[in-house]
């Protein structure tokens, strides 16, 4: 996206002050701290291909496992909770977090059948439970399966906004050291989404 954007910039500012048949150069972006790349309008397209920085690729595969156990949070709210802004926030996260666990899946996918083409390994992490922020404990998520009515509605606020707060602590640290568009736009998408769900959180009052 960003190429192609720097190409359409270049074509308009070429078209008032070059002759026919110049070509502007291209800059394609690469990681934090390294250099733009130049490159010639024909191969603006073409299977060009960049490595995603490590913290492109440890970020998706922590943050699908993240939203993985929100989905097992939220599952759980249609039959143990009691208030129905829970209810409706919980159908929220579900129907937000599973499509995106989706398109970081994809994302997952296609870096492993690409970056051997390339000379990169295309290896994905382990994933550590209590390297990520905001992850509920074992026994936190037995204490949620077991509450109904308002003390259910009370622990599932209080875990989800912890949840939530983690998610926007990675998102933003991948926003400062990661590289591809993709998991930019992925990582903003939970920026906005969960900012707005935890003050959605935050007013719901539980007698």
């Amino acid at each position: 996206m960003r190429v192609v954007f720097v190409a359409l910039l270049l074509a308009v500012l070429a078209g008032c002050t070059s002759q026919p048949g110049d070509e502007a150069p291209i800059l394609a972006p690469k990681g934090p701290g390294e250099q733009a790349e130049t490159v010639s309008p024909d191969e603006v397209g073409t299977d060009r291909w960049v490595a995603p920085s490590e913290a492109d690729v440890t970020y998706v595969a922590k943050m699908i496992v993240h939203h993985r156990q929100a989905l097992d949070m939220a599952v759980l709210a249609p039959e143990r909770a009691q208030h129905e802004t829970v209810k409706g926030l919980a159908s929220r996260i579900h129907d937000t977090q599973g499509p995106e666990i989706g398109a970081m899946e994809q994302w997952r996918r296609q870096y492993a059948e690409s970056a051997p083409a390339h000379g990169h390994s295309g290896s994905l992490p382990e994933v550590d439970h209590a390297s990520m922020p905001g992850m509920a404990t074992d026994a936190q998520m037995a204490a949620l399966e077991a509450a109904t009515g308002a003390e259910f509605d009370r622990l599932f606020l209080q875990l989800m906004i912890a949840h939530h707060e983690g998610a926007l602590r990675m998102a933003v640290d991948l926003l400062s050291n990661g590289s591809d568009v993709r998991v930019e736009e992925m990582a903003n998408d939970v920026v906005a989404s969960q900012s707005d769900e935890i003050a959605r959180m935050r007013a719901i009052t539980i007698p």
